[in-house]
């Protein structure tokens, strides 16, 4: 991968998918959000920002009044973190060129922070996790969202096509130095960081191919089984058959959406 890259890739058609994901995903967002005390007024860091749908969402939470501090080392995901703002008229993003497993991001700048689906792909997530302590002001708050249990992802029956992409993900995911069931670990970061955990919930659903959640991973495959191609995981024909899988199933299949684990800490 080259630089500024990700093992799921950067590109156009990633960008497209992340939107999709973020559209199906906003609701159980805005509920953390606001679970978690996120007001007008406020200064929230966005941690691993991507292509900004989370970061603009925060910026009309928090009013001009509030700054969100978007923080991304992909520059494909930085430029259209901008052009998003800018088409929205969102002047209160502060967008920065950042690795938040390398270096920090402040000491005590922030009310919260947001981290979502990054903790599973950085080198060094306990490094992050201290970042994130560091930069929250005292009482300050931070949401993760999580996986606490990726191979929770199966259709109801199973589905030899799922499973076997299911697993090569994983794979890549940890080859790549992530590791997807983060979640199961973030308990102790945060303790060794000096954060208390004061609420977790479970995310997951069931749905059948009419839902719109059907849509993310759905979406998740018909992408992401090119890029297992590119990184030499699976062959043409296993790609072919990956992005495809989840389009050609019978109406009346069940699927399990992997287990994401909402976590919300506050900073002595």
């Amino acid at each position: 991968m080259s630089e500024g890259d990700y093992v799921l890739g950067t590109q156009k058609d990633e960008v497209e998918r992340l939107g999709l994901q973020h559209a199906v995903w906003r609701r159980h967002v805005l509920d953390g959000w606001a679970a978690a005390g996120i007001a007008p007024g406020m200064t929230v860091i966005d941690v691993g920002a991507g292509p900004g749908f989370a970061a603009t969402d925060l910026a009309e939470i928090v009013g001009p009044a509030g700054r969100v501090i978007a923080l991304e080392r992909s520059p494909n995901f930085l430029a259209a973190l901008q052009d998003r703002a800018g088409r929205l008229g969102l002047a209160n993003i502060e967008a920065r060129s950042h690795d938040v497993s390398e270096a920090g991001f402040g000491d005590g700048v922030a009310d919260a922070t947001w981290c979502r689906w990054l903790l599973s792909f950085v080198a060094n997530p306990a490094a992050t996790v201290r970042h994130i302590a560091q930069a929250l002001k005292p009482g300050g708050v931070a949401i993760f969202h999580e996986y606490a249990d990726y191979g929770a992802w199966r259709t109801m029956p199973p589905n030899p096509d799922v499973e076997h992409f299911r697993d090569l993900v994983i794979r890549s995911w940890r080859d790549s130095g992530g590791e997807p069931d983060i979640a199961l670990r973030l308990p102790d970061m945060l303790k060794a960081a000096g954060m208390e955990i004061v609420a977790a919930r479970p995310l997951v659903e069931i749905v059948r191919p009419s839902d719109f959640t059907w849509r993310w991973p759905a979406a998740f495959m018909a992408v992401n089984a090119a890029r297992l191609h590119e990184l030499g995981y699976a062959d043409a024909d296993e790609a072919a058959r990956f992005a495809s899988a989840l389009d050609d199933c019978p109406a009346d299949t069940l699927m399990i959406t992997p287990l994401v684990a909402e976590i919300i800490a506050h900073k002595a």
